[in-house]
């Protein structure tokens, strides 16, 4: 191929996706963890985080939802306590879980401890069946089926009853202490309780069943508002769009909302349920790949940063609170 006759063009007539300005600034160590954002290019996920951070302080700063829901793993490597540290910034209206991250949960604040080895316990059958684990929640399960609550609110007052010695570990104590709705949503069979005689399908489906009633009333007032989902490939990405479209069913308009992903690989349910579909026409779906223990710490600091910094953060988390109050009362006319 003789190339003599190649056309070739100026640089500047070219488009260029990336300019010296979108070029992070050499990392300096004696920068707070608040201004990671500043050293970051403006580039691709990069950009994706700088816009969460600031979605998520609008949100806090309007009285807008700001929703986490969460899949087990999230809880057993270590991240409820940030979590934890910002809903009590008012910076989370609801949290939402599977069965495993309760389990974990509820783990963490009974025993200290969690996550058995399932490859050592599944040969002899062992795996799933430690007694207290299974007689407490399943017991605090029949209890909120009898007082009419959801399963969340139900094992956060079992660990309260308990005297549970690390509550402040705990998102389901925690969300009792501040009236902040922690619903729980369980597919028959998908947990260790299950495996139990003290398990009761009608208490399970009443309780789970009562909390996606919960959850849909959180979503209420959701234009300009966050919905997060931090680890849960199925579950919560499924229970999140039939929530959503029981409130618009309901006539709650949903003009605007930012959603994200965060989890160490990609999922069809996420992707479509959480950041396609919600948000199609009215806003943006944000997709953050990497571990949960490193991006929810991070995540978190900056959020609490923007929050320090828009200076709004107290009053937000007032609002906040009052809207809470307001959900919880009403959902109980569902």
């Amino acid at each position: 191929m003789d190339l003599t006759g190649i056309r070739t063009i100026p640089i500047a007539r070219r488009g260029s996706k990336v300019r010296l300005e979108h070029l992070g600034p050499p990392p300096d160590p004696k920068l707070p963890i608040g201004d990671f954002l500043h050293l970051l290019p403006r580039q691709l996920a990069a950009d994706g985080l700088r816009h969460l951070v600031t979605a998520i302080v609008n949100a806090v700063s309007a009285g807008r939802p700001v929703v986490a829901m969460l899949g087990g793993h999230v809880v057993k490597v270590g991240t409820s306590p940030a979590l934890i540290a910002l809903a009590r910034r008012g910076g989370l209206t609801a949290l939402a879980m599977n069965g495993a991250a309760a389990i974990h949960d509820f783990e963490l604040a009974m025993w200290g401890e969690t996550s058995e080895t399932v490859e050592e316990a599944l040969g002899d059958g062992a795996f799933g069946m430690v007694e207290e684990t299974a007689a407490l929640m399943n017991e605090a399960t029949a209890e909120g089926e009898r007082a009419g609550i959801g399963l969340g609110e139900a094992l956060g007052r079992k660990l309260d009853q308990l005297g549970a010695p690390h509550p402040a570990q705990s998102l389901l104590a925690t969300g009792l202490e501040l009236g902040l709705p922690v619903t729980v949503h369980v597919a028959i069979g998908t947990d260790i309780l299950h495996q139990h005689p003290t398990a009761s399908g009608a208490a399970i489906g009443d309780t789970s069943l009562r909390d996606f009633r919960r959850l849909a009333a959180a979503l209420r007032g959701l234009s300009g508002g966050v919905v997060l989902n931090l680890g849960s490939a199925v579950m919560m990405p499924e229970v999140f769009l039939k929530a959503l479209s029981v409130i618009r069913n309901l006539g709650e308009p949903v003009t605007s909302l930012t959603t994200a992903n965060l989890d160490f690989q990609r999922h069809y349910r996420p992707t479509k349920n959480v950041l396609e579909r919600p948000t199609q026409g009215i806003g943006t779906g944000i997709e953050l790949i990497g571990h949960h223990e490193i991006m929810i710490p991070l995540l978190v600091a900056l959020v609490l940063a923007g929050l320090d910094r828009a200076g709004g953060g107290e009053e937000g988390a007032a609002v906040a609170r009052a809207g809470r109050r307001r959900g919880v009362a009403s959902e109980g006319s569902h």
